[in-house]
């Protein structure tokens, strides 16, 4: 994506699209009781510096402000460190970790429009972009093969165009229908 990036390639005709989704959860450590409430207690105290400045927008005198500050510092960590132990109490052992979660992908498959297959293609395989498999000789290009498809099954009606989403009638809203890439699974 760089390498056409660089090439001055028009990249909003591009589209990376992210295969194989699993969501991966790292455990970064145990959630004692102190941890929890020291948590609690570090929220506390922001929210409480916030409320307090809040405040002090409204006392004509320093200390008045410096005053408003500190009672929500104080006020804030006490009632945040509360609030972090009985919310670890309450959850009884059930969940003593503390992790991280993020949605990772198998694979990125980087698609073209037809209409600027050609010209990537060839930005790639000049700049050693590597990966970009060669068109078999005598084969038809991309572009040719996407208008042959679309010639041999025109949308009939608007909805059906590519690049609109289906309407879901059982739900009444919108939602891209794509067929299921693992063979295990049936298709709905």
């Amino acid at each position: 994506m760089d390498a056409l990036s660089d090439a001055r390639f028009p990249v909003e005709h591009v589209t990376i699209v992210g295969c194989d989704l699993r969501l991966e959860e790292r455990v970064t450590g145990r959630v004692t009781t102190l941890r929890a409430t020291l948590a609690g207690l570090v929220g506390g105290v922001i929210v409480g510096i916030f409320i307090g400045l809040f405040l002090g927008l409204f006392t004509t005198s320093t200390y008045g402000v410096l005053a408003l500050v500190f009672w929500g510092l104080l006020w804030g960590a006490i009632i945040g460190a509360l609030f972090g132990f009985s919310g670890h109490a309450f959850l009884g052992g059930s969940r003593d970790f503390d992790s991280r979660s993020a949605l990772v992908a198998g694979r990125y498959d980087v698609l073209v429009a037809a209409s600027h297959l050609e010209q990537a293609r060839a930005l790639l395989q000049r700049g050693g972009g590597g990966g970009v498999p060669p068109t078999p000789p005598g084969a038809p290009s991309a572009a040719e093969s996407a208008g042959r498809a679309a010639a041999a099954n025109p949308p009939r009606t608007p909805e059906e165009a590519p690049g609109r989403p289906a309407e879901d009638s059982a739900l009444g809203a919108r939602s891209a229908q794509a067929p299921s890439a693992d063979p295990r699974r049936p298709e709905s």
